[in-house]
């Protein structure tokens, strides 16, 4: 098991109790060392702080990913939003536990994370020539790079999992922006003007009265 905290108190905390179940157990204090570690260490697991010196664990966990590296990760944060929390599991941990938290709880997720092993590549969404992979956070057109911020990632995300279906202003407010923050429905707009001029406006059409519909 590998543990990649910088707070060594609770690094040495979760290095004992995890030794006293029979894991034998390796602590990184900063990001680099825990990236390094990840890569060359052969661990059936790890537990990753996010707030980490010199490379964050959002940040680890994405290179990972884009390296087809798949252990299992645990995310382990004080962070405790549901968007804090979505953006660990996008990143592509498998699991997201918030400080502080039960110790019995965490060893019941560590023993679940073993059980699966670790997972396969996460599936590509692909509609057209279009690609979207959400693990890497990489959108390709025609096998071309197409670099957008997180909000049109999001929002090709969710359009791209209801290929020619006719999604309302609505509902990408509810599921693509903050619930917590009101937001003008002509952000909506605004944003889908974006994503038409980088992934062609003949893909994603307006219905009027009704909302957008991403042409399959």
């Amino acid at each position: 098991m590998l543990v990649v905290e910088d707070e060594s108190r609770l690094a040495s905390a979760l290095q004992r109790g995890l030794q006293a179940e029979g894991f034998a157990v390796d602590v990184a204090a900063t990001g680099p060392e825990g990236l390094d570690a990840a890569r060359h260490g052969g661990y059936d697991a790890m537990v990753l702080d996010v707030m980490l010196p010199g490379l964050s664990g959002y940040e680890l966990v994405r290179r990972l990913r884009a390296e087809e590296h798949w252990l299992p990760v645990l995310m382990l944060s004080a962070k405790d939003g549901e968007y804090d929390q979505a953006d660990g599991l996008d990143c592509g941990a498998d699991d997201y536990l918030t400080k502080p938290f039960s110790y019995v709880v965490l060893l019941a997720r560590l023993r679940a994370l073993l059980r699966r092993g670790a997972p396969e590549r996460p599936t590509v969404l692909a509609v057209g020539d279009l690609r979207l992979d959400p693990a890497r956070r990489r959108v390709t057109r025609a096998d071309a790079e197409v670099a957008l911020t997180s909000r049109e990632f999001a929002l090709l995300d969710y359009l791209m999992r209801r290929p020619g279906e006719v999604v309302s202003k609505t509902e990408l407010l509810d599921h693509v922006w903050d619930a917590s923050v009101e937001t003008a429905p002509n952000a909506v707009e605004v944003y889908v003007g974006y994503l038409r001029r980088k992934i062609g406006r003949e893909r994603l059409e307006t219905v009027r009265g009704a909302g957008y519909r991403l042409a399959p």
